[in-house]
């Protein structure tokens, strides 16, 4: 995989890159939205096409879509690049976080984690060797090895044996890998992912295992999921600052809008998060001075757009009002455009980002929104 990078900032450790896959290149810092089970929900991939800017790569969910609509059914409708008409990369995650998120429905051994299916209660195991195979049906661009990832406020000992395990998992991963072959006609790069916790010591051991072990990317995996947002922060820059620089730098699962902007200034090259679908959903709307939730009266008769800043469809064509009518009518036109306008303010964020890093004033446009983007408006 080819990395190049072409600004840094001189106060932050923000830079921006080129990453280049057999579907494009993608322009970093880089947001990618999650499209779960081969959608992003509410969202057609002509709509994805039709942002401004439009995505580079999005995310498909190794473990949903192992279990509907299965491997079998993927391979025969020519993986998922070809099922959702994407012609653009994808990244799929591992499925671990989904296995081991499921608590009393999984157990993990050496070997690997068997999990009831949160549908049926089918039995399934996924072991290293076999979310690389799942991942190559899938026909992902770049594919995540399978890790450990415990609750952020388990001890030092629960973390240190899970980083251990998550280090031998990602040599069996990369070895298995080596032995297997891409599929439909394109490349599947293979990244590892540092765990650890927040404790230093540990972090550094994962990295240099990780690095020894080699890949064509890092993630910093296992935060956000209940340790302090400061402690997030630290630990996101204590791990980055180990990583390779020549490669890219992925934080899986986060976050908010601040999250993204200070992961920036901190080294992060790649984001995923579902809480801008996950929000549109819920009627809440991101904006350039807090967020907005649709569902409140006050907007009902409010002709304005959402934000008169955006340039999306939602915000280009429709009213507040008209949008807070077709939630509150449970009309699923309303939820889409919240998801357009959602999208599309991350996606957008990460342009100005880049542009700030290349202008050299990135820690302005920080400085300017970080305080305001989680405000209620």
């Amino acid at each position: 995989m080819r990395f190049d990078i072409t600004h840094s900032d001189e106060q932050t450790s923000a830079r921006t890159g080129k990453l280049h896959t057999d579907h494009g290149v993608i322009e970093t810092p880089v947001f990618m939205p999650v499209g779960t089970r081969g959608a992003l929900k509410g969202l057609r991939t002509r709509d994805l096409y039709g942002l401004d800017p439009s995505p580079r790569i999005i995310l498909g969910n190794t473990y949903h879509l192992h279990l509907r609509p299965g491997m079998e059914i993927v391979e025969k409708l020519g993986g998922l690049h070809e099922m959702m008409g994407w012609d653009r990369s994808i990244l799929t995650d591992s499925g671990g976080f989904q296995v081991f998120s499921l608590k009393e429905l999984a157990s993990v051994s050496e070997e690997g984690a068997i999990f009831a299916s949160h549908l049926d209660g089918s039995k399934h195991t996924f072991t290293p060797e076999s979310v690389i195979d799942t991942q190559r049906m899938i026909g992902s661009d770049i594919a995540m090895v399978l890790d450990e990832c415990p609750d952020g406020r388990s001890d030092r000992t629960t973390h240190r044996r899970s980083m251990e395990r998550s280090m031998r998992w990602a040599a069996r991963a990369k070895r298995h890998y080596e032995a297997t072959s891409d599929r439909y006609g394109h490349r599947t790069h293979l990244f590892g992912i540092a765990q650890g916790g927040t404790d230093r010591d540990l972090r550094r051991q994962s990295v240099e295992e990780l690095c020894t072990i080699g890949f064509h990317g890092y993630a910093i995996g296992g935060l956000a999921v209940g340790e302090e947002r400061d402690a997030t922060y630290d630990t996101v820059e204590w791990t980055a600052s180990l990583l390779p620089s020549d490669r890219p730098r992925y934080l899986m699962g986060v976050g908010t809008p601040e999250d993204l902007l200070e992961s920036v200034a901190r080294g992060v090259d790649m984001f995923d998060c579902v809480i801008p679908t996950r929000n549109a959903r819920n009627g809440r709307v991101f904006t350039r001075r807090g967020v907005l939730n649709m569902r409140n009266a006050r907007h009902a008769a409010e002709t304005g757009p959402i934000d008169p800043e955006c340039r999306c469809e939602a915000c280009s064509h429709y009213s507040r009002g008209y949008i807070r009518h077709l939630i509150n009518v449970n009309e699923m036109t309303g939820l889409t455009l919240t998801t357009i306008h959602n999208v599309h303010f991350y996606l957008h964020l990460m342009q100005e980002a880049r542009e700030a890093i290349r202008s050299g004033t990135f820690q302005e446009l920080r400085s300017e929104l970080v305080p305001v983007l989680s405000e209620r408006l």
